[in-house]
């Protein structure tokens, strides 16, 4: 890589360690159903999504929440290794109390210029403490225990030794180094948006000890066998029209293109439905913990190899004078492949790099996580996933899966019958996704003695 081309470049805004305590603004809220870390794990959703946040972008957000939460809730209860924290907490602190504290502390901090949130938490907070008789009768010991998970993972991911590297406001773009112009060159894709948060792939990981640890290899050749075959398929089963794909396979991409925030924070509350704080709370640290080092991990390798999309790649003509290549663009220069001048995919593609698929990476890290924490392979899993006939945004469509590599199978598949993702592209992705899931689980959540 022998480039730079530039972005708006966003500065650091200045974040600060201390919390102040914050008058509550007394509202009309309803916190959602659970316990205490399956209430406060809804509303993180809430938040994280209603920012507007790239779902890779969520994901460090989900994950700040879920440390201080877990944090708090292992001070307390003990039985698991705490997540880079020294904090302790008195006997007979309210663990409810601790873990209302540490999550609204943490997304208010995070979120304090997004008024409505801000209102939203706020009220939420309101209720929760109402519930909780103001978190009095422990004396406070809770609400400080809480507290100070909250405080000591901003400290530790902002302004600490080693600040975590996130960059505001929510959704900026920012620099990356690029390829020489030419075939397989990754070029900005309808409806031409700016590059997605290619900051996110050198954030500092949560788990992971290095933003390449499992940096997949490289696609494979324009001029080989396998890319020919790829490229043909998509091009048969991925087109918004004229395809071959079924009605089943059709709506089967569609599902997949649900806000894999809500969809697998939403899987794992179900899964914790009559589980104690202690398990809930590890177990949303696990979604949201391995899933920031799992998208992350993507977005690095998408902007380190930059390949491009299939519409890019299918269609010449579909490019602009974005400063990546001329106007139209390259074909492959391979004679075993027909470009298509009009060929679009089902779905939009997003706005970052082709390989490998971050879809494959969440759902396959999402796998791993629900089969080690259920203890089997047999996960009996319900997906909440979209809809067509619903509403924008729904998670209405629900999919089984009995063990997680049906799940892995089904998301490759996904991607190609939404022309999003060649079928090696899957792979890589699913390989990575479980790769980094294996690491993390190995190395955090760990039970004590």
């Amino acid at each position: 890589m022998n480039s730079l081309t530039e972005f708006k470049k966003i500065p650091i805004l200045p974040l600060l360690f201390a919390l102040a305590l914050v008058a509550v603004v007394p509202a009309s809220a309803t916190l959602p159903a659970g316990n205490t870390v399956a209430q406060w794990n809804s509303i993180a959703e809430d938040t994280v999504v209603g920012s507007g946040a790239f779902q890779s972008e969520g994901f460090i957000y989900m994950a700040y929440a879920s440390t201080a939460v877990y944090n708090a809730v292992v001070a307390i209860e003990g039985g698991y290794e705490p997540l880079d924290s020294t904090i302790t907490a008195p006997p007979g602190a309210s663990v409810d109390c601790a873990v209302v504290e540490a999550a609204y502390r943490t997304l208010r901090y995070y979120f304090s210029s997004f008024p409505v949130l801000v209102a939203n938490l706020d009220a939420n907070y309101a209720e929760a403490l109402a519930n909780l008789n103001g978190c009095t009768t422990d004396g406070g010991a809770g609400t400080a225990v809480g507290l100070a998970a909250a405080n000591e993972v901003i400290y530790n991911r902002t302004t600490g030794p080693n600040p975590d590297g996130r960059r505001t406001p929510i959704g900026v773009t920012s620099t990356f180094p690029t390829l020489p112009p030419g075939p397989g060159v990754w070029r900005l894709t309808p409806p031409f948006a700016l590059p997605q948060v290619p900051w996110v792939g050198n954030v500092r990981r949560f788990i992971l000890e290095s933003v390449d640890q499992f940096l997949p290899d490289p696609p494979p050749s324009l001029q080989s066998s396998e890319w020919v075959e790829a490229f043909n398929q998509i091009k048969a089963y991925g087109a918004a029209t004229g395809s071959a794909r079924t009605d089943e396979q059709t709506t089967i991409a569609k599902f997949y293109s649900a806000n894999v925030i809500r969809q697998f924070n939403r899987a794992g509350r179900d899964i914790a439905e009559d589980l104690s704080l202690l398990e809930t709370a590890r177990l949303a640290a696990m979604v949201n913990l391995v899933g920031a080092d799992a998208l992350m991990s993507a977005l690095y390798a998408k902007y380190h190899y930059l390949f491009w999309r299939p519409v890019t790649a299918i269609d010449p003509t579909a490019v602009i004078a974005d400063g990546f290549g001329p106007v139209p663009g390259y074909d492959d220069g391979n004679p075993a492949t027909i470009e298509q001048t009009g060929w679009r995919p089902l779905l939009t593609t997003p706005n970052h790099p082709e390989y490998p698929a971050a879809h494959g990476v969440i759902t396959s890290a999402m796998a791993e996580v629900f089969s080690s924490f259920l203890g089997t392979n047999q996960i009996d899993l319900d997906v909440h996933g979209f809809d067509p006939d619903g509403p924008p945004g729904n998670l209405n469509a629900v999919r089984h899966f009995d063990m997680p590599n049906d799940l892995r199978h089904e998301v490759i598949d996904a991607r190609l019958w939404a022309g999003l993702h060649y079928h090696f592209s899957g792979v890589a992705g699913v390989v990575l996704g479980r790769q980094i899931a294996n690491f993390d689980l190995r190395h955090a959540f760990q039970p004590v003695d």
